[in-house]
């Protein structure tokens, strides 16, 4: 990954990115079995531990591979995945070991751009502390997790999930109106995470039930503080000073050890196939802090616009 933009001097080291690339990685039940060590190589954009205002270019080498489950497949595109549109698309010459650039296996370079956008926005916002945090609320559409793992260790099959982001202690006045809302430009980012099929902002889908005395945020405060939160902390594209609140749907795994029906490339028929190899049952379990770093970047370069305007 390439990240362009950063201010001069903010601390940067290779154990910054410890942790979050920890929440990314599995080992938990309903995860890929597949290790990597994911240690960052940052190749330039720091010196002397701080960043230089240069462009940052930070590599992380894929070690644990076996491209020849990829081999087997190849003539299955599976359904649900990008694999027939993206040899479409490509004539052919796509690289589709381990999906490409359409594999989840991407977003570690997403979650090292958060690391680096969080530390952006602490450098811009001074004394406030604005954190940024997510959590999985639902598997397989139950609200506990283990119960939705066992739906699909039963079913032999994937499920999705739903993570909900939280941004904390953000000043009123961040997003500009109609394109570059604080919607859109979350909304931009969280849809380049593979998986991801909705997103809503606070109440969200639930607020075209509601009438609007109920979901109108009444305003209790000099500050802008609101008795509820219904608009998600965003009015008119601009965040009000309450907690942003969204929460998004990620898709079950298209790979997925379930027989299906597909076509076969090489023989034009539609034949049955399952999927062989080390793909994790239900994504959304590693995803909480791949969202979280779609948040971050979104807000950074929000931050960063706003701070130019002043």
């Amino acid at each position: 990954i390439t990240i362009d933009g950063i201010p001069p001097g903010i601390s940067i080291t290779k154990e910054d990115f410890h942790d979050d690339i920890e929440r990314r990685k599995p080992g938990a039940r309903g995860t890929t079995p597949r290790k990597e060590t994911d240690e960052p190589q940052i190749i330039s954009g720091v010196f002397n531990g701080f960043s230089s205002g240069a462009p940052m270019t930070i590599l992380f080498a894929n070690q644990n591979t076996r491209s020849e489950d990829y081999e087997k497949h190849h003539p299955f595109p599976r359904p649900g995945h990008a694999d027939f549109v993206a040899s479409t698309k490509y004539k052919g010459f796509e690289d589709f070991r381990g999906g490409g650039h359409f594999s989840g296996r991407l977003t570690v370079c997403l979650v090292a751009a958060g690391v680096i956008a969080k530390k952006v926005i602490k450098h811009l916002s001074g004394e406030n502390n604005i954190v940024v945090e997510s959590e999985i609320l639902e598997v397989g559409g139950e609200k506990n997790i283990k119960d939705g793992l066992d739906k699909a260790v039963k079913e032999k099959d994937s499920v999705g999930g739903i993570i909900e982001c939280r941004v904390k202690g953000l000043p009123i006045g961040i997003g500009e109106p109609f394109f570059d809302s604080a919607e859109s430009v979350i909304s931009h980012v969280v849809f380049a995470v593979p998986a991801i099929k909705g997103i809503e902002f606070g109440s969200g889908f639930a607020a075209a039930r509601m009438f609007g005395s109920a979901h109108n945020d009444a305003i209790i405060d000099e500050k802008g503080t609101t008795a509820t939160n219904h608009a998600g902390g965003i009015n008119g594209g601009i965040t009000n000073g309450n907690d942003l609140v969204f929460r998004v749907a990620v898709k079950p795994t298209s790979s997925t050890p379930k027989e299906q029906q597909t076509l076969n490339k090489e023989t034009g028929k539609v034949e049955s196939f399952s999927v062989k190899g080390r793909h994790d049952l239900c994504i959304a379990l590693r995803a909480p802090v791949v969202i979280e770093a779609a948040a971050a970047i979104a807000i950074a370069d929000l931050m960063m616009e706003s701070k130019m305007r002043e």
